[in-house]
């Protein structure tokens, strides 16, 4: 195994197992058995949040979960928080940015509403900033993230694990396909976000999400066509 002044030094993944080749389950338990006090996983409480959560801290239940209020949620999404962190008793740490959404827009106006540019300003103040802020005052060894391939284009060529800056990253759920994500959440009863059912399949801040019914293209679903990623996991 790879050792924690390597990681630490961001050096070669090489010492590691195939994790590629491994269930999600296996993933996890390796990484509870190998880093059961040094890892987090972060979370958006997305509309199938529910099985990344309950499948990773089946093995560590205490595990910090970094979530970000960007102070843009939809208030759906804080209630989906709220009663998911009690149905599975989870370690929620809230990061919230520097500035205020009032602050924020006081100082800047509606950066995501100003092109691509001021899209990109505006994650880096809600989302980037705090999660990069969160993360080196915790300083763990293994960060746990529940992306997936299908999700986009951009994500078709991660691997399962991965070096991030001085950690390394985890996605336990990368090859799984939507169906398998609804066939957990059905075997475990777990819910969706409540704005599913209302053609929100793709669910971000209010202010660049759009349902279904109002694009033309699944590409606009979520940051008006310009992008797909807020950023947090190409820049921390």
């Amino acid at each position: 195994m790879i050792t924690d002044s390597a990681i630490k030094k961001g050096l070669s993944l090489g010492g590691l197992p195939d994790l590629e080749s491994k269930s999600a389950s296996e993933r996890m338990e390796w990484a509870a058995r190998n880093y059961l006090d040094q890892m987090v996983l972060t979370t958006s409480f997305g509309a199938q949040s529910a099985a990344f959560l309950h499948l990773a801290t089946r093995e560590n239940a205490n595990v910090p979960i970094f979530f970000i209020d960007t102070g843009y949620h939809f208030p759906e999404t804080l209630l989906f928080a709220e009663e998911l962190t009690k149905k599975l008793n989870l370690n929620i740490r809230t990061v919230r940015p520097l500035l205020s959404a009032q602050q924020l827009e006081k100082k800047h106006g509606r950066l995501w509403e100003m092109g691509p540019a001021g899209l990109e300003k505006f994650h880096e103040i809600v989302r980037v900033e705090p999660l990069r802020r969160a993360l080196s005052e915790l300083n763990p060894n293994l960060w746990v993230a529940g992306l997936r391939r299908t999700s986009s284009e951009s994500r078709e060529k991660l691997s399962v694990i991965s070096s991030s800056q001085s950690r390394l990253k985890l996605l336990p759920l990368l090859d799984w396909s939507d169906r398998q994500i609804g066939d957990y959440l059905r075997l475990h009863s777990l819910p969706y976000h409540p704005l599913w059912s209302k053609g929100y399949i793709s669910i971000g801040d209010r202010v660049t999400t759009k349902r279904l019914d109002e694009v033309k293209d699944p590409s606009e679903l979520r940051h008006f066509g310009w992008k797909r990623e807020c950023g947090i996991h190409d820049k921390v």
